[in-house]
């Protein structure tokens, strides 16, 4: 199978990225990268839960798209282009209280201008519990 990654991704690099943004702040780190696909967890507690104690959808949200803009990321050449989210979705299908979701991002379509992702999100027992599909427009940096 092809490598779809642009350069050398490594997760490292991924997660000593800055942590003044949304995905640090949720305690979102990325796992694994193969050559067609890149898993993240992201803990189910305080910072994810909604009032009632269970894994809020945004957060769920967060997740997908995090792990779709980095897919994206990788792909392009990061001096000329920008990858930005154009349209996210998500079905969640069961509750989390605890513990840590892990999401799986592969590719659906890979353009020169868009990107289309399907990312499953998983909890400790191997569930699904979400399922999303991000949209990222490739633009070039100004």
């Amino acid at each position: 199978m092809k490598r779809l990654w642009f350069g050398e991704a490594d997760v490292k690099t991924i997660n000593d990225r800055p942590k003044n943004h949304i995905g640090a702040l949720l305690g979102i780190e990325f796992t694994e990268i193969g050559d067609d696909y890149i898993k993240a967890t992201m803990p189910v507690d305080e910072r994810t839960h909604q009032p009632v104690g269970i894994l809020h959808g945004g957060a769920s949200v967060v997740l997908a798209e995090t792990l779709g803009s980095v897919a994206s990321w990788l792909i392009i050449d990061p001096d000329k282009y920008m990858a930005v989210g154009l349209d996210v979705n998500a079905n969640h299908l069961r509750p989390v209280q605890s513990g840590l979701v892990t999401g799986i991002c592969t590719p659906i379509n890979i353009g020169g201008k868009i990107h289309v992702w399907d990312i499953k999100i998983y909890d400790d027992r191997g569930k699904m519990t979400c399922i999303s599909r991000l949209t990222v427009a490739i633009i070039p940096k100004v």
